[in-house]
């Protein structure tokens, strides 16, 4: 009579998960351990998995972290937490999604006449400039040149990236992104297309986003007070930039993922942006040098008028003020 025997089942072997030290926390996962914590409650929740080699949701969040705060090799981030490259993947995946379904919780564009009137109010108490709600620009984001019609996303700097616009409030938290366009599409195409222009439309009043000169045509009319104090508060959402791109330096590095995850990886680092100025998380990460973007002076055909009437009127008031 015939003998079946069943194979043995092979045990496996994980990886003994790596622990950093207090010193080097913060270094690795960008935030303080706390705030990890606290992250992964807000974006993951309760852990259903039982299977021994399970990540925790702190563990995911970790490796998500130390993700974005690094160049973007997975495999070394694999060797960092214990974990495999492909491990990295699918975490780096599963996490930037969870994040950025909870987008709109965390990055709030004011919307009602109220809303509007608030940040017009907390502009002017902050910067004493009149009827501005915020600054909006434009940062360009390096990723891998696509090898589908890669042309579009290189930019006039001869490298392929995104092309992200954001907006952000008096306290230096972004109230709106968007990084869905190309490196080569200009500013002010994707700000005729984009969500925030209608509301600024239907604003029974004054509401205005401070931009560069890629969003209107300057003129020699141009009053000197009125030059000082937009580039003064203009430079907020520089600051924002660069504050983001310091806690997350994969924003200034080619980011290595499939090119549709890309605007969401991208807009889970913003929306941890906000959550760390929530937190009262410090920037304290050692400065970077940034890759300026140049004052653009090519312009698509747009009419300027709208733009530079508005800002004569705000000469005026400015110049009435002093």
């Amino acid at each position: 009579m015939a003998q079946f025997m069943l194979p043995i089942r092979r045990r496996k072997i994980y990886k003994a998960r790596r622990q950093a030290g207090a010193s080097t926390y913060k270094a690795m996962y960008r935030f303080e351990e706390d705030n990890v914590e606290y992250l992964a409650d807000v974006f993951l929740g309760e852990n259903n998995e039982r299977r021994g080699g399970a990540l925790t949701p702190k563990q995911k969040i970790q490796i998500f972290l130390r993700y974005v705060g690094d160049p973007g090799f997975q495999v070394g981030v694999g060797e960092d937490s214990g974990t495999h490259q492909s491990s990295v993947s699918r975490n780096v995946k599963f996490v930037s999604e969870k994040i950025y379904v909870k987008v709109n919780q965390w990055i709030q564009f004011p919307a009602e006449q109220a809303e509007i009137d608030a940040a017009r109010h907390q502009w002017q108490e902050a910067f004493n400039f009149p009827f501005v709600i915020g600054p909006l620009d434009c940062t360009q984001i390096k990723i891998k040149k696509p090898l589908e019609h890669g042309d579009e996303y290189i930019w006039r700097k001869q490298f392929a990236s995104i092309n992200v616009q954001a907006t952000c409030n008096s306290r230096e938290w972004f109230t709106s992104v968007d990084a869905t366009w190309p490196g080569s599409v200009h500013d002010s195409r994707i700000w005729r297309n984009s969500s925030v222009l209608p509301i600024i439309s239907r604003y029974q009043g004054q509401a205005i986003l401070l931009g560069n000169s890629g969003y209107y045509t300057e003129t020699q009319e141009t009053r000197l007070k009125y030059t000082f104090m937009h580039k003064r508060n203009r430079v907020i959402i520089e600051r924002c930039f660069g504050q983001v791109k310091k806690r997350f330096p994969i924003l200034m590095n080619d980011i290595r993922v499939r090119l549709s995850r890309i605007p969401k990886l991208i807009v889970s680092c913003f929306v941890l942006h906000n959550v760390s100025k929530f937190v009262n998380d410090v920037n304290d990460f050692p400065d970077i040098p940034l890759e300026e973007d140049d004052e653009i002076v090519e312009h698509e055909n747009h009419n300027p008028i709208q733009g530079i009437q508005r800002r004569n009127e705000l000469a005026q008031i400015l110049y009435a003020q002093r």
